[in-house]
């Protein structure tokens, strides 16, 4: 955990690709959940945050 946080304040593509991915997921997760209208309503926004963040931190070095 200590390595991902220190990817993090490093500007290392590892732990960013990481997050970019999970925002990613949880975008769809909350566009595919039946029940809650507000994160549905939120869902388009964090899967589009995401995908621009992944595709930012794909030119970051190693």
């Amino acid at each position: 955990m200590s390595r991902f946080f220190k990817g993090i304040f490093t500007l290392r593509r590892g732990a960013w690709e990481m997050l970019a991915s999970i925002l990613i997921a949880l975008g769809v997760f909350l566009m595919m959940q039946p029940f809650w209208l507000l994160a549905y309503t939120w869902s388009f926004l964090v899967t589009l945050v995401g995908t621009v963040m992944f595709i930012i931190v794909s030119h970051f070095p190693e």
